[in-house]
C-alpha cells in the first residue's frame, strides 16, 4: 500500500459530510497495522462565511479530531485561509475591486482555491504525491459530470487534477444522487457525534452547498453560492442572498445588519460616483453603456459630448482627477460617429473609506445584537487595508482615525506604516505641482516607488518601476 496522504475537502455540508463519514468509518474497520496514511480534512475559511456555519465547521472539525485522536485513527483538521493580503475585505476596501459579479467571480480563486491549492501543494512536497478526495456528484448538474469525466482515466478510479502537479483526484459518491446521500446520513449516525438531522434542518429552505473547490475547471460548473446555506454572507454574485434571508426568516434577527450590509455592497457597486475612472493599471477605457442615455438625445444636446481626439484637453482643462472624480457624465463619440462613455474601475478612496465605516458599524451592531466578540474583519486585515491606502496616495492616513470614530479601539499600529508626508507637508506639495504644473498623483506614485526601494541595496528594478508608472493610460491621451 502505498503512503500518499488524503487530503479531503470539507464544507460542511450533506455530500463532504456524507464522505468524511463514509472514510472514519472506512478506516475504523481497519486494522491498526493498515492505517499507515495520512488523511486531512481541510475547510475553507474564506473569512466571510456565514457566522452559523463557520462555528458548525469549526466545532466538527474539533469532533472529528478528537474522535480520531480516541479511536487513534490518523486524521489531521485544518482549516485553510487566505493570506491577509487578499482577502475579501482587503481586496475590496484594500485595492478597490468592484464585488463581485458572475462575470467577474475574481473571489473563488482569492478565497478557495488559491489557499487549499497551496495546502495540497505544501503536502505534495513534502510526499511526493497527494489523493484529493472530493464529495462531488455526477448527478448535481451535466456540466459537473462532463468536467469529472474528461479528468477520468479509463480502468483507474482516480482522476488527474487539472492544475496541480501529482495531485490526483477520488470521488467516493461520484454515483450517489440526493436521495442516497440523505438516506446515508440519516441511516448511520455520525461517529464523531454530530446530529445529522441537525444538518437536515438546515436545508430546508435550500438545495445545496458551497462546495470545496480546488479546481479551476470544477469552479465553473460549481456556480454561486450565494443562493447556499453554506456560503459567504457577502456574496454579490446572486441577485438576492437567500441564505441570510432564510436564516432571518427561521427567526436569527441578528443577522439582519449583515444581510443589510451585503445589499449595500450590490448597491455601491452600481453607483459610477463611487467608482475610478480607468483600471487599476491606470488604462482608460470606454464602454457602450450609455447608462439609459440615448444617442439621440446626445446628439440632440441635452447631454455634454467631446470627440474621442479632444479626451485629453477636455481633462487638462477641466483638471479631472480619474481616480478621484465622481461625476463625469460626458459622453465621447470615437471614429465611428458612436457614442461611449467612461467605463469604471476600482472604488474610489472616499468609498472605500464610506464602506470601511459602514462594516465596522455593522460589526458593531452584531455586537450588540448577539456576541460582543463577533469579529468581521480582523486587525491584520485592516493593517493591510491601511498599505494599500498608503500605496494608492492616500497618505492622510486616515485608517486608525476611522476605526477609532466607529469603534472606539485604538490598535498599536506599526510605526513603519507611517505617511511620508504629514498633512500640511501634503498641502504644499499639492501648491507646488499646481504651480509648477506637475501631476500631483504622478509624483506621489514616482514617490512611493523610491520608497518602496528605499534601504534596499540592489535596486534593480527602481528605473522599471518608474518607467510602468509613467506609461500609464490616463498620462497619454
Amino acid at each position: 500500500m502505498d503512503e500518499r496522504p488524503w487530503v479531503i475537502g470539507f464544507s460542511g455540508g450533506k455530500d463532504s459530510t456524507a464522505l468524511v463519514q463514509i472514510v472514519f468509518q472506512a478506516l475504523s474497520e481497519l486494522d491498526p497495522s493498515e492505517l499507515n496514511k495520512k488523511v486531512y480534512v481541510i475547510s475553507s475559511d474564506t473569512q466571510v462565511e456565514t457566522p452559523l456555519i463557520i462555528d458548525k465547521i469549526t466545532r466538527t472539525l474539533g469532533r472529528i479530531q478528537s474522535k480520531a485522536l480516541e479511536l487513534g485513527l490518523p486524521f489531521e483538521t485544518q482549516k485553510v485561509r487566505p493570506k491577509a493580503e487578499q482577502t475579501f475585505w482587503a481586496s475590496i476596501i484594500g485595492k478597490g475591486y468592484a464585488t463581485p459579479r458572475q462575470k467577474f467571480r475574481w473571489c473563488t480563486d482569492r478565497l478557495k482555491i488559491e489557499p487549499a491549492n497551496k495546502f495540497i501543494l505544501d503536502k505534495v512536497d513534502q510526499f511526493g504525491e497527494v489523493v484529493m478526495l472530493l464529495g462531488v456528484r455526477d448527478s448535481e448538474s451535466s456540466t459537473r459530470a462532463a468536467v469529472m469525466q474528461s479528468h477520468t482515466i479509463e480502468g483507474k478510479k482516480l482522476m488527474r487534477h487539472s492544475t496541480l502537479r501529482n495531485a490526483f483526484v477520488f470521488a467516493p459518491i461520484r454515483t450517489f444522487d440526493l436521495d442516497d446521500v440523505w438516506e446515508f446520513l440519516l441511516q448511520y449516525p455520525s461517529p464523531w457525534g454530530d446530529d445529522n438531522n441537525e444538518l437536515l434542518q438546515l436545508y430546508q429552505d435550500s438545495s445545496s452547498e458551497c462546495p470545496l473547490v480546488v479546481d479551476k475547471e470544477v469552479k465553473e460548473s460549481a456556480g454561486s453560492c450565494g443562493n447556499s446555506r453554506f456560503g459567504c454572507w457577502t456574496c454579490t454574485v446572486v441577485n438576492e442572498d437567500k441564505a441570510l434571508s432564510g436564516f432571518i426568516n427561521s427567526g436569527v434577527e441578528w443577522l439582519t445588519p449583515l444581510y443589510e450590509f451585503r445589499n449595500y455592497l450590490v448597491n455601491i457597486r452600481e453607483d459610477r460616483s463611487k467608482r475610478q475612472k480607468h483600471r487599476m493599471n491606470g488604462e482608460v477605457y470606454l464602454t457602450t453603456n450609455l447608462g439609459g442615455v440615448t444617442e439621440e438625445e446626445i446628439r440632440a444636446g441635452k447631454y455634454q459630448s467631446i470627440k474621442k481626439s479632444e479626451i485629453k484637453q477636455f481633462i487638462e482643462e477641466n483638471n479631472i482627477n480619474l481616480a478621484t472624480i465622481e461625476d463625469l457624465e460626458v459622453f465621447v463619440e470615437d471614429e465611428d460617429g458612436k457614442f461611449k462613455r467612461f467605463g469604471v474601475g476600482p472604488f474610489t478612496l472616499s468609498a472605500r473609506e464610506e464602506m470601511l465605516r459602514e462594516l465596522l458599524r455593522t460589526q458593531e451592531k452584531v455586537r450588540e445584537l448577539y456576541d460582543s466578540s463577533i469579529e468581521l474583519i480582523t486587525f491584520e486585515e485592516l493593517k493591510v487595508i491601511r498599505k494599500y491606502w498608503h500605496a494608492d496616495l492616500q497618505w492622510e492616513d486616515r485608517l486608525p482615525q476611522i476605526v477609532e470614530e466607529e469603534t472606539g479601539e485604538v490598535y498599536n499600529w506599526h510605526k513603519d506604516d507611517r505617511p511620508v508626508f504629514k498633512e500640511d507637508q501634503l498641502t504644499d506639495l499639492e501648491t507646488l505641482c499646481q504651480e509648477e504644473g506637475v501631476n500631483l498623483n504622478l509624483l506621489k506614485k514616482l514617490i512611493s516607488v523610491e520608497k518602496d526601494y528605499s534601504g534596499v541595496k540592489v535596486r534593480r528594478g527602481l528605473f522599471q518601476a518608474f518607467d510602468k508608472t509613467l506609461n500609464q493610460d490616463f498620462l497619454h491621451l
